[in-house]
């Protein structure tokens, strides 16, 4: 097995809870927060921005700036948002966006003329083995055919995409072949098929879920936590192929804990909360194959024609994936929850394509939140999230003290950790998480225990 079973009656696998085989990335700190100008000449200069407030400040821009706006990205070495803006007769577009702190560049194409052209090759050139997405660093379209597409699938491709022009896309080939990145082997298992456990969540109804690909529910409804061995949770809902790649997977036990956070190997990372993607962005992806990798956001709105069908909605990386990765977390350093591994090409020795399920829309239609407990969004309520209440990681309650940290229930005691789960006294050290980690998860209420780890800037290279 990749990973500790925890105590069934009081703790669930964590998020994406998988000892790494190996990895590629070093989580490096993240030492640059938001900062306004502080002069009027400060002002009005780009602002410098973490990813997530540029991802926030993004979404605000595509409503203020309508149907100028042309799509953006994140610049990761001057940390500036990069806003792309159709020019026009109003000109006070451009002001509002440099006002708001982006940097304005004028480009040819709307993000819905982009839409538009996307919709062409849904309907024109829709052949297994081909992708699209918006890239709005090129501000054009992202054609990619697999080694599949040959002979007269290939001229079908590219007149289409020549039928657009060389100004709205461009087109590649691309050496693998696109499929779900599913297996049969280790991690969490339903039949013959292996997969990655992605996010845990709570349910609609508040009882502790999962999310996991939707396309790793073919292998079936009931999924282990081990090769072989008893069912933990069942399928409840899954949506594959179509308007995404995703499902919902119900803990049968209900007293399960499901904490909010993500095992590298040797370290944990909190998540707080379920972020959009920003083209640029730096991406750290955790799965039961390969481990902990890192990339970019390459595209967005992406549509993979997978030979089991199309699949659209989805996040274009470069981060590398192979088979039983599927489902695993896409995430970023300071704690966000991105994606959920879909497939792609290539493997992690070549590189390749890999595409991913936004964590944002795969919430809002199974109706799930992040977390474990029921705080919305990203688990940080007073009683039950990932670290911002008195109660959860943040007080003197939680992570140190006797009632979330060193008690019977939190990690030190028989029913948390027992001898393989929350070594030491409870410990909330940095940042207020509080989240403990022991051989397993041993998290309490407020998920304090075990070893504690420090903050996100902590993380280090696990292979």
């Amino acid at each position: 097995m990749s990973h500790k079973r925890i105590p069934k009656r009081k703790a669930a696998i964590a998020a994406g809870s998988v000892v790494a085989l190996g990895a590629a990335a070093i989580l490096l700190p993240n030492a640059n927060a938001s900062q306004d100008g502080s002069s009027d000449d400060a002002a009005a200069a780009p602002k410098t921005l973490k990813a997530g407030d540029a991802s926030d400040l993004a979404s605000q821009l595509s409503g203020l700036l309508g149907e100028a706006f042309g799509g953006s990205y994140y610049d990761g070495d001057n940390q500036q948002l990069v806003v792309n803006v159709v020019p026009g007769d109003n000109n006070n577009v451009i002001v509002q966006a440099k006002a708001a702190g982006a940097k304005v560049r004028e480009v040819e194409n709307s993000w819905s003329e982009l839409q538009d052209g996307a919709a062409t090759l849904k309907s024109e050139a829709t052949i297994a083995g081909t992708s699209w997405s918006i890239d709005p660093r090129t501000n054009k379209l992202l054609v990619t055919a697999d080694s599949t597409v040959t002979g007269a699938k290939w001229d079908r491709l590219e007149s289409t995409v020549k039928e657009l022009g060389s100004d709205m896309a461009t087109i590649k080939k691309s050496s693998g072949t696109f499929k779900p990145f599913v297996s049969g082997g280790d991690a969490i298992f339903a039949g013959g098929s292996r997969c990655s456990l992605g996010f845990n969540v709570t349910a609609g109804d508040g009882s502790p879920a999962f999310l996991t690909a939707g396309h790793c529910t073919l292998g079936g409804n009931e999924w282990s936590d081990s090769q072989g061995g008893q069912p933990i949770a069942t399928v409840d809902q899954s949506t594959f192929p179509g308007n995404g790649d995703f499902a919902l997977v119900k803990y049968d036990d209900p007293a399960t804990e499901a904490p909010s956070e993500v095992n590298t190997g040797n370290q944990t990372v909190p998540i707080t909360e379920a972020a959009e993607a920003t083209v640029g962005q730096q991406v750290f992806r955790m799965g039961s194959t390969t481990g902990l990798n890192d990339g970019q956001v390459l595209g967005l709105d992406a549509t993979v024609n997978y030979p089991e069908g199309t699949v659209t909605g989805l996040i274009q990386t470069d981060v590398c994936a192979e088979p039983g990765d599927s489902g695993g977390s896409l995430f970023t350093q300071d704690g966000l929850a991105i994606g959920l591994t879909s497939g792609g090409s290539g493997d992690c020795t070549v590189g390749g394509e890999t595409f991913f399920q936004p964590v944002t829309t795969a919430l809002e239609a199974v109706g799930a939140t992040l977390g474990a407990g029921g705080a919305g969004g990203g688990g940080a309520g007073d009683e039950a999230g990932a670290g911002a209440g008195e109660e959860a990681g943040a007080g003197d309650e939680a992570g140190a003290g006797e009632e979330a940290g060193a008690g019977e229930e939190a990690g030190a005691g028989e029913q948390a950790g027992g001898d393989e789960a929350g070594a030491g006294a409870g410990a909330g050290q940095g940042s207020g998480q509080g989240v403990g980690q022991g051989q397993g998860q041993g998290n309490g209420q407020g998920q304090g225990a075990g070893q504690g780890v420090e903050d996100n800037s902590g993380l280090t290279e696990s292979r």
